[in-house]
């Protein structure tokens, strides 16, 4: 009984969490499942994209960070092949 109640606790989070644009560091690491000092870290290093309004608090533009997720995405041998016959056809001789 204590599981299913659980389970539903987070789906109903999950639900919330996809309403909100903001995100803070919390937030973030159950959305995209990294932990909090991989998210510390890449902040640091400035590979996620972040807001510091007052100096002190980290907030996270949700649809930033899908952009981001989704930006080194790997292409289909479909998109490949496309792609191929595209650059060839331009740079004939």
């Amino acid at each position: 009984m204590d599981n299913l109640i659980l389970e539903k606790l987070l789906s109903i989070e999950t639900l919330l969490l996809d309403k909100k644009k903001v995100l803070n560091p919390d937030e973030l690491a159950n959305y995209t499942g990294y932990s909090k000092s991989t998210i510390y870290k890449m902040v640091q290093n400035n590979i996620l994209p972040h807001s510091k309004p007052n100096g002190k608090h980290l907030f996270f533009d949700k649809d930033l960070i899908d952009q981001w997720l989704l930006s080194k995405g790997n292409k289909s041998k479909e998109q490949l092949k496309s792609d191929a016959y595209k650059y060839t056809t331009k740079h004939r001789k």
